[in-house]
């Protein structure tokens, strides 16, 4: 049985600092260390006693059933604690404690988020989100009028209008493509963009995971494809990261960018950018910074005036998720999902989950259809009624709830969620 400093080394070896904190904060992942040491994902993914203790590490309102985590997740309560603590000292006095104490270990934050992705520190900025992030690639990038860009109708709002604005004023072409439907096999869904490609086509932008369906794209081979033809792709990592294990390499892009305050459960207003090293000169900053650093990541952090609080934490929550381990995590998402939606879909015909239930092309998110009752009325009605928060989606060529648990949601919640949807199959949301 490991002991309390044998885990915390253990973090240490691994390339993490610790953070400060009191000596309590990681009590809940040196508990639940103690129940699964040595012990494979799969067999930890169903172990109650295991995540009964992580999530004792959240603060968070029994009373509701939160399934949509993917929007923004609660932080656990060491990562508000390092917070608020670093909020207070800022307020004493913010020119001094905020500019000169704090800001300055946004280094860390750096370093910590560089090793957990696999890349260089010098290549990762700190963001506030990954809208941020992405708009940085969009209209940091030169293009002229002609040049095309190639998006899917499965991208996220924000960065549609971020392409639709640059397509109005500087009259690039934005080509928006289907993936038809809930996505194909990941063939299907390369040669779309293939056929997409034209001489003119500068920029390929593609979700890692969309949030609409869960669908884990294949980027990995949209980037050969856009290597091949000369083609900046950018990457949208909004729910991907810290969702399930992967690395920068495995994807071998240029450009990604990330929401923290979703799987990683960093405080709210967090995220990364990613640009490979030599590629930083040519992307420009969304607020300006000074010819002297443009070839450096940081010119992407010139935002002006911000709290050190919220992105200091961050290196918390790295620690946090370290301790459990990304692989236990996307496990423990797949049961749960798979709790719900395997269920359900075995009792009722009316039932689909266009989502793909596997480990390779989901994890934690996937999404709902019950034939007879509409999406938005019944997102309302689980609310309204029964407290359970899901995430209605109504797209041109699909509908359905999202549903998003996180590490801290049990079993009796999800069969919660499952009860109720079956009195609505049952009786109707009258």
């Amino acid at each position: 049985m490991p002991s309390r400093r044998s885990f915390v080394n253990s973090l240490a070896r691994a390339g993490f600092a610790l953070p400060v904190m009191n000596g309590s904060a990681f009590r809940s992942l040196f508990s639940a260390e103690e129940v699964a040491a040595g012990r494979a994902p799969a067999s930890v993914a169903s172990d109650e006693d295991y995540w009964a203790e992580i999530s004792r590490a959240f603060d968070t309102d029994s009373t509701i059933v939160n399934l949509n985590n993917g929007g923004c997740s609660p932080a656990p309560i060491p990562v508000m604690e390092a917070m608020i603590r670093d909020l207070r000292f800022s307020n004493e006095i913010p020119v001094d404690h905020m500019w000169n104490v704090l800001e300055p270990r946004i280094e860390s934050c750096r370093r910590d988020l560089a090793q957990m992705f696999g890349c260089d520190p010098e290549e990762m900025a700190i963001t506030r989100n990954a809208s941020e992030a992405q708009e940085i690639m969009i209209l940091g990038m030169d293009l002229k009028r002609g040049d095309e860009v190639i998006i899917t109708n499965q991208n996220y709002g924000r960065m549609m209008t971020t392409w639709d604005q640059r397509a109005r004023r500087d009259g690039i072409v934005v080509k928006t493509i289907s993936l038809g439907g809930p996505p194909g096999s990941d063939e299907d869904i390369v040669n779309r963009f293939r056929a997409a490609i034209t001489p003119q086509t500068r920029v390929i932008e593609l979700t890692h995971i969309t949030n609409l369906t869960g669908h884990i794209m294949p980027v990995r081979q949209v980037s050969k494809l856009a290597r091949e033809k000369g083609i900046a792709l950018f990457i949208d990592g909004a729910h991907a990261f810290a969702h399930f294990p992967f690395l920068r390499d495995d994807l071998d892009v240029d450009y990604y960018g990330t929401s923290l305050h979703k799987w990683l459960h960093a405080p709210i207003g967090t995220g990364f950018l990613y640009v490979r090293r030599d590629k930083i000169k040519s992307m420009w900053p969304m607020m300006a910074a000074p010819a002297s650093m443009d070839d450096n990541i940081r010119k992407y952090e010139e935002i002006g005036t911000h709290p050190a609080a919220n992105h200091n934490a961050i290196a918390v929550a790295v620690a946090f998720n370290r301790g459990i381990g990304l692989e236990r995590k996307a496990a423990r998402m797949r049961y749960l999902r798979d709790r719900w939606a395997k269920t359900l879909m075995a009792e009722s015909s009316r039932v689909h989950v266009p989502t793909p239930l596997n480990n390779t092309q989901s994890c934690g998110i996937a999404l709902l259809t019950v034939d007879g009752l509409d999406t938005e009325k019944l997102f309302g009605w689980l609310w309204s009624k029964h407290r359970i928060r899901t995430t209605p989606i109504v797209h041109p060529e699909f509908s359905g709830l999202r549903i998003t648990p996180s590490v801290y949601t049990t079993p009796a919640e999800i069969d919660v969620f499952v009860d109720c949807v079956r009195k609505a199959m049952k009786t109707g949301i009258a």
